[in-house]
Formats: structure tokens, sequence, C-alpha cells
């Protein structure tokens, strides 16, 4: 029997698109939970679709999960990982537990400060990150990580609530905009923004917010996606990130590494917190190419799609533990190393070299998604045949990068 998977999505993010494709192309049964207006509505991929609603987020995930009876379930943002957690305990915990690992240790891997304490205790090299519970404690940990200092707020992602402070004024005043519950225009100005009406619950029930300091690595960002099946790596995805949308943004250009310390750590990870299905960490590797771990993304990231040949389809092995009838690993999609993320780099410079150079990681078997991914007008990108043979100039890039 073909394993039956349930992608749960809150955010408007093409990359559950992505995933329903992989997880289809290993032969799984998909079906997927999610907000109106979202890409995903729109996959040949899906075989059944529910509605998720911010007014009542718990009720529809229960109810997605009670209709499909998936043999795991895939949280594609934060929010969901958190809704999963919640639900945890009841009538779901069998699918949740199986799906997530150990549900009961997220709480210390969702906290930032807590993840890296335990990133140490697996003795995973990570910058020292500091839990600032008010801001008369800030200044002892500015002391002890020094200048410049990375401000994190816990329960954000994809860029958001991460800002680098050079002296101690800017530390104080990324604090307190951290700290400080969001104002209700803030909040609505968001919700409008981002067509997401989460938004305007924090209106009403405003998040309390935690800060942590951070030492600051110098060097280039880089990130890992793995596979993991009760507290065991299946499979791995490293990646270089070359270029990113914003100073803190996502990832839109990345070049595919082979890193044992990478998978080292990820071995680790999964393991002191007993963790199945799809997860990233993030890095920063310094000047000598050493992976210093930052953080941890608990769920499917946009690498968790690609297809780059045995060891290294993250669909194919988690759907393998489910159901021996899941087929192998995919093909490579590319023996190209740089990989353009669709539609990042096309949003942040039609223009852009590596657009011609490298993979561009675009739905090319998911037309209507690829479509939806664009503007109303906006022209879809060309499709190219990518090999490394072809562009040397792409490798003389990225190392003068």
């Amino acid at each position: 029997m073909a394993p039956r998977i349930l992608l749960v999505t809150t955010v408007n993010w093409p990359s559950s698109a992505r995933l329903a494709g992989a997880f289809a192309g290993v032969g799984a049964h998909v079906e997927a939970v999610f907000p109106a207006g979202h890409v995903i509505r729109d996959s040949r991929f899906l075989a059944a679709r529910y509605r998720y609603t911010a007014v009542a987020p718990l009720t529809s995930v229960t109810h997605a999960i009670t209709r499909a009876q998936p043999d795991l379930v895939v949280p594609c943002d934060d929010r969901a990982v958190d809704q999963l957690v919640r639900l945890d305990g009841g009538p779901l915990h069998a699918v949740i537990a199986r799906s997530l690992g150990a549900p009961q240790n997220y709480a210390a891997l969702m906290a930032r400060a807590a993840f890296i304490d335990a990133a140490h205790a697996a003795g995973v090299l990570a910058p020292d990150t500091i839990n600032v519970p008010d801001e008369g404690l800030l200044d002892a940990a500015l002391d002890r990580v020094g200048f410049p200092a990375v401000l994190k707020a816990d329960g954000s992602w994809g860029g958001d609530g991460v800002a680098m402070a050079r002296n101690p004024e800017q530390a104080h005043a990324i604090f307190r905009r951290f700290a400080a519950a969001p104002s209700r225009l803030r909040s609505l100005v968001r919700a409008a923004k981002r067509r997401d009406i989460h938004f305007l619950r924090e209106m009403v029930r405003p998040r309390e917010m935690t800060v942590s300091v951070q030492r600051f690595v110098a060097g280039r960002p880089a990130t890992s996606a793995f596979a993991c099946w009760q507290g065991r790596v299946l499979a791995t995805i490293h990646m270089e990130v070359l270029e990113t949308l914003g100073a803190t943004g996502p990832a839109s250009v990345m070049r595919r590494l082979d890193c044992p310390q990478m998978d080292e750590a990820a071995s680790r990870i999964a393991g002191r917190f007993g963790l199945s299905g799809l997860h990233g960490l993030d890095f920063i590797r310094d000047a000598a190419g050493q992976p210093h771990l930052i953080e941890i993304n608990p769920r499917a990231t946009q690498a968790s799609a690609f297809a780059l040949g045995p060891g290294h389809d993250l669909a194919a092995a988690l759907a393998g533990c489910v159901s021996p009838s899941a087929q192998g690993a995919r093909p490579a999609v590319t023996d190209n190393s740089f990989i353009a993320l669709f539609p990042q780099e096309w949003r942040r410079n039609p223009a852009s070299e590596w657009l011609r150079t490298a993979y561009l990681d675009a739905p090319w078997d998911d037309p209507a998604v690829l479509r939806a991914c664009l503007a109303p007008g906006e022209p879809i990108p060309e499709r190219r045949p990518y090999s490394d043979a072809v562009h040397p100039l792409t490798v003389r890039q990225a190392v003068r990068r």
C-alpha cells in the first residue's frame, strides 16, 4: 500500500507544494491542509485538500488528520509544528509521535537558547546563545558574547526576528523592539500585507516574546536538510548559501556541499532529540570551513523536496520508513552543484546571472503551481539544460564571493 502523507501548512510558502510533488514522485498518496489562497491548492499531486483557518487552527488540523488517516503528518512551517505539538497527548498522539519523533522534546527544540544548550551537550560546535528574559540582563549577556552580537526572537521564522547589534545602544533598541508585543496597527498591517489573519489574532491575544543573544560567527551561511526516523538520520542534503533575500532572509542561491561535520551535527541533533520527519539546520561556516550550528528549522525546508540521488532524497528515505511499497530514491534532477531557488532568486533579481548558469529549481512538473508563484502577467522563466561542464564561469563566480 502506498504511504499516506498529510502536509500541514499555515504560511503561503511554495515549498510545501514542491514537497507534495516530491512525495508523489516516490509513490506516496499525498493530501494537504492549507489556508485559502495557498499556491498548493493548484498542485496536481494532491489527492485531497482540507481547509485550514486561523480562526480555529487546531480544529482544522484535527479534522484533516482524522479524515486523511495518514501514516505521517509533515509540517511545512514552524506554526504548523507548534500546532501538532499542542495536539499531542490526545487521540492523535500515535500519528504525531510517529511523525515528529518525540513531541515532548519540542519545547526545548523550538526555544533558541535551550536548543543551542542541548547542541553543546551533544558535542555540536555552536556559538554561545543566552536567553535574556529582561532588558536589565542584556548588558551582562552582551559582555559575554561581545560585539557584534546577534539578537533573536523565539517564535520567528523566515529571517524575521533576527538582527545584528554593533554597540550597546543598537542592542537595547533591538531588544525593546523584539520583546514588545506587536502593536495593533502593526498586526493589522502585517495581516493585510501577508494575507495572514493569524496576525489579527495577535491583536486580541499578543504573544509573549522571548529574546536571546548569540555570539556572532564570521563566515558564510550554510544549511542542511535531513530526513530522520526515531533519532537516526536517513538522508541529508548540505548546501552553502550564496545569495539571500535581504540580510537575514531566506536563501535564493545555494551550492551543494559534502561536509562530514554537518553530517555529524545532524546525526547528533536527531539522536539528542529523538527526531523523526524532515528537519533543517542552519550554520555559519568560518574561514576554515568549520560549520557552527546557529539554529534549527524543526520542519520541512525547501531543500527537503530536492531529488539529488541515493542518500540525498529525503522524501524517498522518509516514505520508505512507513511503507515497503514506497519507491526508492529518484534520479538526480541535475549534476549542477549550484541551485537557484524559485521563486526567491527570480524575485531577488530577474536579471540574475544565476538564473542562466545555476540549476533553477522551479516546479516544471506542476505547471499550475509554477504560474501561481508568479505575479499576474509575469513571464514564466525559461527552462534550460544545466550542467557544471558547460558553465565554468559559475564556479569562478562562487569562488570570488
